[in-house]
């Protein structure tokens, strides 16, 4: 059974964000709101599926904002929200009733800065209690205003605390809870918890997880994006992988099949060039190696494509909140020529990664006939991967 989904809800049009249509579409350095947020769930492991609410006017835009991340296996198709926003959260639950997650998170689209310790701690919460939602404390004094904007009293802010979102709940108790307060007007979804008297906890958000509403929050992001490039650390791993060659009529490579008088012999496809990506990437996040999560003992993995080992490590990147920013594989053999396919092996790899083929080097050398891949007997290759972390 899914035992925790993720809806992000981006159905509103976001008319005080100002010109250059709804929010979530509009690009943040370069990439659309919606695509960062979704991405900061699809990368968590804690969630098992994501599905986004759209407005049934922007099918395009959606499809253009989310680009790359259209094949993630966790991302469910979209649907269609309502009038409000709580309409449209109310439809997003029912969408998923199929599925009868245990947990559900509900999240803004407009707040791409969510962070993945954020996401566990409103997850974790959820095992203690019907509801769970992120938060900050009020730090700030509070006026109440009357008449002409005079100030009529200051507010305790004892116990005050400030709302964001993901907010967290029982699937069951939070669709019922919606069915029932439809035609209501609630201003987030813990209030409609709290109509239903379902218990929910604070647990603690982020500074940095702000919500995009106005015009210049827009400068605001780009300012925290910036301050954000300072955080990360760079690390590079580095693979290499060899294979002989046996009875055959063609070498897959890269992830491309190229016609030859002999095959690599080995567990899975053999593809060697893509077994020593994987390792560089593994390498780079300290992970161990290929054969640690994917065992040649194992009989399930015999002539697997190695597409699913290098998926893999992309996936555990994204596990730790890091992104693969380049890779560059060196094929060594005599033959088969790898230059006519070069370009195809790129456009292989960054689908597989789901990165810009411009980030992906493939190249190829010889050994001068010198060695085993000089003699004919085989192929080898060498990899590098550069991934970026956020900085502990």
């Amino acid at each position: 059974m899914t035992q925790t989904i993720a809806i992000i809800v981006a159905a509103g049009r976001g008319v005080r964000a100002g010109a250059g249509g709804p929010k979530q579409y509009r690009p943040l350095a370069g990439e659309a709101v919606l695509a960062r947020t979704a991405k900061a769930f699809l990368a968590h492991k804690g969630v098992d599926a994501v599905r986004v609410i759209i407005h049934r006017d922007d099918d395009d835009l959606y499809a253009e904002a989310m680009g790359a991340l259209l094949g993630e296996k966790k991302l469910l198709p979209p649907v269609h929200g309502g009038a409000e926003r709580q309409d449209s959260v109310r439809l997003g639950l029912e969408s998923l009733e199929a599925l009868a997650p245990e947990k559900v998170l509900i999240h803004d689209a407009a707040r791409p800065f969510i962070d993945a310790g954020t996401i566990t701690r409103v997850i974790d919460a959820l095992d203690a209690a019907p509801g769970a939602i992120a938060a900050l404390p009020v730090f700030d004094t509070i006026k109440r205003a009357g008449a002409e904007n005079a100030i009529e009293t200051t507010v305790s802010r004892d116990r005050l605390w400030r709302a964001q979102t993901p907010q967290g709940f029982g699937y069951k108790a939070i669709l019922d809870a919606h069915r029932a307060a439809a035609g209501q007007t609630l201003t987030d979804d813990a209030a409609v918890a709290e109509a239903a008297g379902l218990r929910t906890v604070l647990v603690n958000g982020a500074p940095d997880n702000m919500k995009i509403t106005q015009a210049e929050d827009f400068g605001m992001a780009e300012i925290l994006l910036e301050r954000k490039k300072t955080m990360y650390e760079f690390r590079t791993g580095q693979g290499f992988d060899v294979h002989q060659f046996e009875p055959g009529d063609a070498v897959i490579l890269c992830g491309v099949s190229i016609p030859h008088k002999a095959k690599l012999k080995g567990h899975s496809d053999a593809d060697a060039g893509m077994h020593a990506l994987t390792d560089a990437i593994l390498g780079a996040i300290s992970a161990g190696d290929i054969g640690d999560h994917f065992p040649p003992s194992d009989p399930q993995w015999k002539g697997a494509p190695s597409h699913i080992f290098l998926e893999k490590a992309c996936e555990l990147v994204r596990e730790t909140g890091g992104d693969i920013t380049h890779c560059d594989i060196t094929i060594i053999c005599e033959a088969p020529k790898i230059k006519p396919h070069r370009e195809k092996m790129r456009e292989a790899l960054a689908a597989i990664m789901k990165m810009d083929p411009a980030r992906v080097s493939v190249k190829a050398t010889t050994t001068e006939e010198l060695g085993f891949t000089g003699r004919r007997e085989g192929i080898a290759a060498l990899a590098t991967a550069t991934v970026r972390l956020p900085a502990e």
